[in-house]
């Protein structure tokens, strides 16, 4: 496996600081986990697995023995096997352009939807799916070619997320219950190395992304037979300024990615991306309630946390069944859209002034959050009045948090 670094981020991610992923999927039928667990703080009794606050993950946390996920199964669908919830799932208030606007309206400059996660259900006619994507069964329709054109004419750019390490249709193993157990069985073979690769190449070809967003690694017969790097280069050649993730478990990363409280070291310099949920999971969680969800000001400050240290936010909306993305979080995305648009302006460029160049001090009481862009000192603080600020040579920008 060869390296296949850019030199450097292209000029647009270097500019950007938000993205929206959305994790859609037949989860969105059962819609549950247990929204407690936070993934990267401290593991519930019985470990992270089988308390998972990912409600994407529910078609392997109903496995678990004794978890309250396979519990809430049994009582409600009974033996009822994951795959009927494809058929269940039919997408009927699915409105792409409304997303578009919606994430428009709070800045974002790119979107980024699951095309395939763990479950194995592709959102497209993938090649060799047949019986087990969204235009077979369930929606009855290619998710992702109208997501597409309705992101892009809104002026955003367009990216996938794809499963490359663990795909629990193609594989007949044990339920997850530790993390080891993520690379003891997940598919490293040759058959499922072309059927992903396939998948990938499709993507590329009929999307052009901006962003490659893979996850959980790529089978390791792909990363020995060239196929990885193959593939690495035909995505550079048809999408020259598109941007690749660092979760192939090979040396081919355009820039460093976090998760909630996890991976926190690659949280350096700038470009790299922070994602998480509007609550404890990616997947929509019925069970979730404001008390799991972000409020308005909480998403504000933690948007301008990273933006402060060079990241961008990748912030996830889970929707439901239907399509519609649920109240509870629209009501945080529309209660914070006009700060974060008002701020938007300020966030491209960002470096970060040093030495003597500027000197920005409050009270322990007082939330602030500074950084450069272009000749301007951006300052984000709760009390911007309570703010000192000593920037010479710059033009100071206080903004305050939203009420």
């Amino acid at each position: 496996m060869t390296g296949a670094h850019r030199d450097n981020l292209p000029d647009w991610a270097l500019e950007a600081s938000l993205g929206i992923f959305i994790h859609w999927g037949a989860y969105a039928v059962p819609a549950w986990a247990e929204p407690e667990h936070v993934a990267g703080e401290p593991e519930p009794e019985g470990g992270w697995f089988k308390h998972s606050s990912y409600a994407e993950w529910y078609a392997n946390t109903i496995r678990i023995e004794g978890s309250l996920a396979g519990a809430h199964h049994a009582e409600v669908y009974g033996s009822a096997p994951y795959e009927d919830f494809l058929d269940q799932w039919k997408a009927e208030a699915y409105d792409p352009a409304e997303w578009a606007r919606l994430f428009r309206s709070l800045g974002a400059d790119y979107v980024v939807p699951v095309t395939k996660h763990h479950d194995g259900v592709t959102l497209w006619d993938a090649p060799g799916s047949e019986g087990f994507n969204t235009v077979d069964r369930g929606p009855k329709q290619d998710l992702l070619t109208p997501l597409a054109e309705a992101v892009r004419a809104e002026g955003m750019r367009f990216g996938v997320y794809y499963s490359g390490g663990l795909d629990w249709k193609i594989t007949d193993n044990p339920p997850i219950v530790e993390t080891d157990d993520i690379w003891r069985y997940r598919p490293n073979d040759a058959e499922y190395t072309a059927y992903a690769t396939a998948h990938v190449r499709d993507l590329i070809d009929r999307y052009r992304p901006s962003v490659l967003w893979n996850d959980i690694e790529w089978p390791e017969t792909g990363k020995e037979d060239g196929s990885l790097d193959a593939l690495i280069a035909h995505y550079r050649s048809e999408v020259p300024d598109g941007i690749v993730n660092d979760r192939w478990g090979a040396d081919i990363w355009d820039y460093r990615t976090s998760e909630y409280s996890m991976a926190a070291d690659h949280e350096t310099g700038v470009g790299w991306e922070h994602n998480r949920g509007l609550g404890s999971s990616f997947g929509y969680n019925r069970v979730e309630d404001a008390s799991f969800t972000l409020s308005p000001l909480a998403l504000a400050k933690h948007y301008a946390d990273v933006v402060s240290r060079g990241g961008r936010l990748l912030l996830n909306v889970g929707p439901d069944a239907s399509g519609r993305i649920p109240e509870i979080q629209v009501r945080t995305l529309e209660g914070v859209a006009e700060w974060m648009r008002a701020l938007k302006p300020y966030t491209a460029g960002r470096s970060f002034p040093g030495g003597d160049k500027a000197t920005v001090s409050a009270e322990d009481d007082v939330w602030f959050r500074f950084w450069a862009s272009g000749d301007r000192l951006v300052v984000v603080a709760d009390r911007p009045d309570a703010v000192k600020i000593d920037a010479p040579g710059f033009e100071v920008v206080a903004i305050a948090l939203p009420e």
